[in-house]
């Protein structure tokens, strides 16, 4: 099990102090919380990609490949990377850039976004979501794929002979996972070329994911790849504890209420009961978080959003040193004694640069091994 963190990278006043932050501290932020995650033995940092206020994440590669010099081992992540409007060339070089730089620790969650703005600003129509996904992703494969790219599509010009570089280390490509919230055709995408599906579950009641993962994990078999139960599968998750359940509350309850995400909406008690925001005390995040795979099956990844709503970086630190100590040990336990021998891993560059040395080699690679 591969458990890290996530961030939206928004900026948002603190309701308690009513300091708002600058855009250069929530990006030095950023990299403080990256190297706590390392420090207290989380597996993954993941940030998210905007180029809208109140968001500072416009170059996630740039901020993980700074993440990347002060770090030796956590995977370097998107929580997403628009397919929709960035140029798939683009996405290929810079990954394989970032694949080099971080020494394979690097992965990426693709998706559309929820900015409808961001598609004419990149010369896109907002209506041909889906068709881009499907189309620019075709392409981003081939470019990993093949030495030299012949393409044509719909949505840019055609590419002749074309090399994208440097070409991907090892000769394996970044691993993909596929996020969505809502979008059939995403996790029908995912299964089709046997990559993850991120299904970032912070927003809905739980029914709503399982039949996205369900769906997911049927159409994963369907295509070959493996039993259903072996589909590579990533959730969210959302926390803030303190060691005595009603100080988390206390504390917690005016950034909540004027979160940008969820404030102004239903009343913390009830998100906490209808998504996986856990507000309490380390054996409450520990117990709640175990359910997830009772609702979604066996899975790989497991990411917490806990730096948004305007904390300021001393709580987040504080956070994860809670985390660290009171959660994390027992959580890997639990989930990994859970697991069926048969159910893979969580997806490394390591491991499928094994994968693919074994099936060259006829043997029968290990369940453990992510292709």
């Amino acid at each position: 099990m591969q458990i890290g963190v996530f961030s939206v990278s928004d900026i948002t006043r603190d309701p308690v102090t009513g300091r708002m932050p600058t855009e250069g501290e929530r990006i030095k932020a950023a990299v403080a919380i990256a190297r706590k995650v390392e420090e207290i033995g989380m597996d993954v940092y993941a940030t998210g990609e905007h180029h809208n206020p109140p968001f500072y994440a416009s170059s996630p590669t740039t901020l993980l490949g700074y993440i990347a010099a002060q770090t030796e081992r956590i995977i370097l992540s998107t929580a997403t990377t628009l397919i929709t409007t960035n140029d798939p060339v683009k996405i290929a070089e810079d990954f394989a850039m970032l694949q080099h730089l971080s020494d394979g620790r690097t992965d990426l969650v693709l998706g559309r976004g929820n900015t409808a703005p961001v598609y004419p600003w990149f010369g896109k129509n907002a209506q041909d979501s889906v068709d881009l996904t499907v189309e620019n992703y075709n392409l981003l494969r081939q470019l990993w794929d093949k030495e030299s790219v012949n393409w044509e599509g719909k949505f840019r010009t055609p590419l002749h002979n074309f090399t994208a570089t440097p070409r991907p280390l090892d000769g394996v490509a970044p691993f993909v996972w596929h996020g969505s919230i809502r979008t059939p055709q995403v996790a029908e995408i995912a299964a089709y070329f046997g990559d993850g599906f991120f299904a970032n579950n912070i927003f809905w009641p739980k029914e709503h994911y399982m039949q996205l993962i369900g769906l997911y994990r049927e159409r994963y078999e369907h295509y070959g790849h493996g039993s259903a139960d072996q589909a590579i599968v990533g959730l969210g998750g959302q926390f803030f504890m303190r060691r005595n359940s009603q100080d988390a509350v206390n504390e917690f309850r005016p950034y909540f209420d004027n979160a940008p995400v969820y404030g102004h909406g239903p009343s913390m008690e009830d998100f906490t009961a209808q998504t996986p925001l856990t507000v309490g005390s380390p054996q409450e995040v520990l117990e709640k978080t175990l359910t997830f795979q009772e609702y979604f099956g066996d899975y790989q990844r497991q990411l917490f959003l806990i730096d948004h709503a305007g904390l300021p970086l001393k709580t987040v630190l504080e956070q994860l040193d809670l985390f660290g100590e009171h959660v994390l040990p027992e959580l890997r336990r639990e989930l990994d004694s859970r697991r069926p021998t048969h159910v893979p891993d969580g997806p490394t560059h390591a491991a499928r640069v094994a994968a693919r040395e074994q099936a060259a080699s006829g043997a029968t690679p290990a369940a453990t091994s992510v292709g």
